[in-house]
């Protein structure tokens, strides 16, 4: 056995303890509490540091990994106890989800130690971390609602653990090793804010919406359309839409990343020729997948918590529709247009060399148009959009007023000032917002 695999062994038992939160009542924090003090100040040598001194620990004189670890549990922990001894009783964190967050790191760390010690394979460890914090973070809820009493909902704790181990293995592939702690922590407080949301969670539902996630999440990867991060982000997103929005949602969603990443891949040599082409082979990123994506995420969020925020749910979905729209015309037209010879800058209309921010070509823009439409076709013919040709031409106009502003940007501030990726969720944001905008006065 490695010394890393020792050492992520160590972390999981030490994030066993969670699993006495409900016993331990308004105590719960203070083993981790007594374990940090510990890791920071007192344990500076012997067996008990070899195990779980991480790179740099040794030089520190002190277990800053074990610390961080033991910290965050610390205020996972209180953040489930101590608001119900506040007078008035507030709202406190739910233990099963301060024992899921513990545990899929934990526990996810064993897994992908595991896997690496056969593949080094990026995507094997990826997918040995998400597959065993799933697993753990599963069944640390059932434990906790098992000891409390409480009904054991499967479905809903299959979708946070899903949920959270995919957001943990996605800030690890991001962060560093050291950053865990702000990992847990990340993840305890999203799956705090799903649990406030009204969850209706069939077991075929979150059944079909994990293997259909994940099959097209690999095919991406297989076909080098995504990196191993713009798949877990991916498969995040696919997961979240699907369970929250509903499965014509995913569809509109996933239309976006089955086109947008093949258009990446069409005439991909002439672009590299050209010097038009997206980097690492065409294989969208984390930042690409968000920059592109992140709109229509909390735009679903927002549907799903419409009745608690007392707003229409069809501002939501044109808003979801809208940014998606965009990202399609923006990523058509740059794919197609790029191919094209005299591109001209939007703002002065003089013609500038292929591939310069800001510069368009007619192709480009009809195949911007085209995806536009492509995507109110499938909300057409999958979603509620009220009057259905209304609908389609708020779609489009949406999309193809992301496009616009996305060149704008392009021509006047990306570069120096901002970055392609913040560029992508402005021009997003702005087809959300034309969408959801012409919805609210036409429909």
């Amino acid at each position: 056995m490695t010394s890393t695999l020792r050492r992520a062994g160590g972390f999981a038992a030490v994030g066993t303890l969670s699993l006495a939160a409900p016993a331990l009542g308004a105590a719960a924090a203070v083993p981790f509490a007594v374990i940090a003090v510990l890791a920071a100040f007192v344990v500076d040598d012997g067996p008990m540091f070899e195990l779980f001194a991480r790179p740099g620990d040794h030089q520190d004189g002190r277990l800053n990994g074990l610390a961080g670890f033991t910290l965050a549990a610390t205020g996972l922990a209180l953040l489930a106890t101590a608001p119900q001894l506040a007078v008035p009783p507030r709202q406190a964190m739910p233990t099963s989800v301060f024992v899921a967050a513990v545990l899929i790191l934990a526990y996810g760390n064993v897994g992908e130690k595991l896997v690496a010690q056969r593949w080094s394979d990026p995507f094997a460890a990826v997918t040995g971390f998400t597959v065993v914090g799933f697993l753990a973070g599963t069944l640390g809820q059932f434990a906790v609602q098992t000891v409390t009493g409480a009904a054991v909902d499967l479905p809903t704790a299959s979708f946070l653990a899903a949920t959270g181990a995919l957001v943990a293995a996605l800030l690890r592939s991001v962060l560093y090793e050291r950053d865990d702690p702000l990992v847990m922590l990340s993840v305890g407080l999203l799956l705090w804010f799903f649990t406030q949301l009204v969850l209706d969670i069939a077991t075929v539902g979150i059944v079909v919406g994990l293997a259909v996630t994940i099959l097209l999440g690999y095919v991406a990867y297989a076909l080098g359309t995504a990196s191993v991060t713009g798949m877990v982000t991916g498969v995040l997103l696919g997961l979240l839409t699907i369970v929250l929005g509903g499965v014509g949602w995913f569809a509109v969603l996933i239309s976006f990343f089955a086109v947008g990443g093949l258009s990446a891949k069409f005439k991909y040599d002439d672009k590299l020729d050209r010097g038009v082409a997206e980097d690492n082979d065409g294989a969208r990123g984390s930042g690409n997948v968000l920059g592109n994506a992140a709109v229509a995420l909390f735009a679903v969020i927002g549907f799903a918590a419409s009745s608690t925020l007392s707003m229409p749910s069809s501002l939501f979905l044109f808003a979801f529709t809208g940014s998606l729209a965009a990202a399609m015309s923006d990523t058509l037209s740059s794919e197609i247009g790029g191919l094209y010879d005299e591109p001209r800058l939007i703002t002065t209309f003089e013609r500038v060399p292929p591939g310069t921010d800001g510069g368009v070509t007619w192709q480009g823009e009809l195949a911007g148009v085209a995806g536009a439409a492509l995507v109110a076709a499938i909300a057409v013919a999958l979603l509620d959009l009220g009057d259905p040709v209304v609908g389609a031409a708020v779609i489009v106009l949406g999309g193809v007023g992301g496009m616009t502003v996305d060149s704008l940007l392009g021509a006047t501030v990306e570069g120096d000032r901002i970055g392609n990726q913040a560029v992508n969720f402005l021009a997003t944001l702005a087809g959300a917002l034309v969408s959801a905008g012409l919805a609210v006065v036409l429909l």
